[in-house]
């Protein structure tokens, strides 16, 4: 099924899941069941509704000025979906899409199943929550094994290539303070 997702919720104006205003989707499903999850609820994806790619798209083009962050859950879970989310996000909005998976990138990389959401996304927070390497100064992720990666980046250099947020904030706002730090 390419055309529903499982979703536990949509946030709208989040700035928590990714730089800016955002539109979170949470997905339901998740197989990592990651210990100190803050979304545990999330696991079963029998606990979401079901709906469709259309009426998600619908909610994330109601504000032309939030970006998307996918959650969960995980959405990689439910690739198939989700790419097809992505790719009309895209070509419909151009918004920025960030994604957070327990999935490593290099093993999503690897396996054409899971990888076909790559082209659409612009950061991929990877890696499963490490209760014991939590780390509340981190921006946007939970434990420190978990980063942030520039996909787009890492497609065209062909190896993983990490995304500074900080350099980020630079190249965005050149005259600011940037002594400020989430």
């Amino acid at each position: 099924m390419n055309d529903t997702i499982s979703v536990l919720d949509i946030i709208e104006e989040t700035v928590v899941d990714g730089p800016g205003f955002r539109t979170a989707v949470y997905a339901a499903g998740c197989p990592n069941q990651c210990a100190g999850c803050h979304n545990p609820q999330s696991w079963d994806i029998e606990a979401g509704r079901q709906m469709s790619v259309a009426d998600i798209l619908d909610k994330i083009k109601s504000d032309e000025f939030a970006q998307v962050t996918f959650s969960g859950g995980d959405p990689i879970f439910q690739v198939e979906a989700f790419t097809t989310l992505a790719r009309r996000i895209k070509e419909e909005t151009g918004k920025n899409i960030w994604c957070y998976t327990g999935w490593k990138y290099e093993d999503i990389k690897q396996s054409e199943r899971l990888s076909q959401i790559l082209p659409y996304l612009d950061v991929l927070v990877d890696g499963r929550y490490e209760q014991n390497l939590r780390d509340e100064q981190l921006p946007f992720r939970g434990s420190s094994n978990q980063r942030l990666i520039d996909v787009q980046a890492s497609l065209s250099a062909g190896s993983t290539v990490l995304y500074s947020y900080e350099t980020a904030l630079e190249s965005a706002n050149p005259d600011c303070d940037n002594n400020f730090r989430r």
